[in-house]
């Protein structure tokens, strides 16, 4: 058997790079990877940790309507981050609305300007 060892990166499909930059950079902070190759589209490369989100602006096959209100109940990735508190603010301060864990635990969840769905959790 293979020794499958972690997530080197998750995708997101984008309809406007510049848009999901300005929630990925300028929300959550996050560094842009300029190491990304061209590859005939519009994209980008996130930096998570020692992960990444790929961004690909391309058509979304996938409708954006009619998706659960609470991202914890549609396909999501789950990110770590240091002080939810203060992503609670950024989100507050961008106008970004989200939704805390149903399961009563520390975690909260977001859309991008896609309707894409993130969890977030606090470090252990």
């Amino acid at each position: 058997m293979p020794n499958v060892g972690g997530i080197a990166h998750a995708t997101f499909i984008v309809s406007n790079l510049q848009s999901a930059l300005a929630f990925y950079q300028g929300v959550l902070g996050l560094a842009l990877d300029s190491n990304r190759p061209d590859l005939g589209f519009a994209g980008a490369w996130i930096d998570v940790g020692n992960q990444q989100i790929h961004l690909m602006e391309l058509p979304n096959p996938d409708p954006i309507e009619g998706r659960p209100d609470h991202g914890g109940r549609d396909r999501h990735i789950a990110l770590t981050v240091d002080n939810l508190d203060a992503l609670a603010d950024a989100l507050d301060a961008a106008g970004i609305s989200y939704s805390h864990s149903k399961s009563g635990r520390a975690a909260l969840f977001c859309r991008d300007p896609d309707g894409n769905a993130l969890e977030f959790i606090p470090l252990l």
